[in-house]
């Protein structure tokens, strides 16, 4: 039996017929077509599936789409603002805080998350605060060097 859920999603009312096991990573990628929200490991360990629920970033493979029922959801494909780059994204573009770009998204959600947070975080902090999200590429210099671009610019 499939249940009817109504959110809103990057500003928009959506709606969907989804079964009620159905994660919110996979309504959105897969009844959406919001694309961008990755699904890593399916556990939490890696965040690649991070967004915002009514503000707050979760690992959307952790809630149930039915869950965010009534409830306001954020992707990655939501924070740019005119065609403009969030300037979180303009900071991992210049200072190369990706490879793959896999895990991206989910870094780049969370980073905004702690730089509102702790506006002028060390580079301890930053690292501490991004530890629910894995890169499989990089040593992570050039993603700290990007938090703290973007934190540098007021995120």
């Amino acid at each position: 039996m499939k249940s009817a859920v109504t959110m809103t999603v990057n500003g928009a009312p959506r709606t969907a017929e989804v079964e009620p096991r159905t994660l919110l990573v996979h309504l959105l990628r897969e009844h959406l077509n919001l694309t961008g929200t990755h699904v890593g490991c399916d556990t939490s360990n890696c965040g690649a599936c991070t967004v915002w629920l009514d503000d707050e970033a979760v690992k959307a493979c952790t809630v149930l789409a039915v869950q965010a029922h009534g409830h306001e959801v954020t992707t990655i494909e939501g924070i740019a603002a005119n065609g403009d780059l969030h300037p979180m994204q303009r900071a991992f573009h210049e200072h190369h805080g990706l490879q793959c770009g896999y895990c991206t998204p989910g870094m780049i959600m969370t980073a905004i998350k702690l730089v509102e947070a702790v506006p002028a975080p060390s580079d301890e902090e930053i690292r501490r605060g991004l530890e629910g999200n894995l890169c499989r590429c990089t040593g992570y210099e050039n993603i700290v060097a990007a938090v703290r671009a973007a934190s540098e610019v007021r995120v």
